[in-house]
């Protein structure tokens, strides 16, 4: 069942293109945007189909994968409440280079180009937020990119360990909540993005935890030392380990 969004819902409040904009153009985004609820496994659109809208999860939990030549399945990203996709296929007419697939119940917003061209037109804040966004976001993908041909696995684990916690922890107020995160993903999925082996992950889990940085259960993982992964993240573990881990690990 699909619905007008309220403007001062999450899926139009959180969408950094929109960040700014005047109560009015906040209500005039809102008029054109479909509010529909999605249960878990379902498929919002596929690898190959047209796109022409912009995408944003008001609530749950969504992945976007590919399938690659030999028939694998390969996570690009997971999405969460607040996160958005397709700003690129507004100004384009092309197909969707990824599935999104949902992993929780939830609802997702949708604004069709052919609705929301003729407000960039009208709007110079709103036509320079989409540029400023798009920026960013290509920014961060040749980012990630660089990330897997240079980084080493601990870089890019403790990385992606900060992006969760970014995502998932810091979004509940209660302290005894917001140190712990959720792999969005089976192990092995969560191996294949940051590009290693499941046994290599594993391995790099282990030592975490065994230096009291995170502690681990199944999918579950409690941030124990969040400066820890910070450096973890920009020195690399091996200077970490020279410096020594247990005094940075308290």
């Amino acid at each position: 069942m699909r619905s007008t969004c309220c403007h001062t819902d999450l899926c139009v409040q959180a969408v950094p293109v929109f960040k700014g904009l005047a109560e009015v153009e906040l209500a005039k985004i809102a008029a054109i945007t479909e509010s529909s609820p999605y249960s878990k496994g379902s498929i919002v659109f596929r690898e190959g189909q047209p796109a022409d809208s912009l995408y944003v999860l008001n609530n749950g939990l969504m992945k976007l994968s590919q399938i690659s030549h030999e028939g694998k399945q390969h996570n690009l990203r997971f999405l969460f409440p607040g996160d958005y996709f397709g700003q690129f296929d507004i100004l384009q007419n092309k197909q969707h280079y990824a599935t999104a697939e949902m992993l929780e119940n939830g609802r997702v917003c949708r604004i069709h180009r052919k609705d929301l061209i003729p407000l960039i037109k009208q709007n110079a804040d709103l036509a320079y937020s989409f540029l400023m966004t798009m920026s960013e976001q290509l920014r961060q993908a040749e980012e990630w990119a660089g990330a897997l041909h240079i980084l080493d696995v601990d870089k890019r684990l403790a990385k992606l360990l900060l992006h969760l916690y970014s995502k998932i922890g810091l979004q509940s107020g209660d302290q005894a909540i917001n140190d712990f995160i959720t792999l969005p993903a089976a192990k092995k999925e969560i191996a294949a993005m940051i590009g290693t082996t499941p046994e290599t992950l594993s391995r790099k889990l282990n030592f975490f935890e065994e230096n009291r940085i995170i502690e681990v259960c199944k999918r579950n993982i409690h941030i124990r030392n969040i400066r820890a992964l910070n450096d973890i993240a920009e020195i690399g573990l091996d200077e970490v380990k020279n410096n020594g881990v247990e005094a940075v690990c308290t």
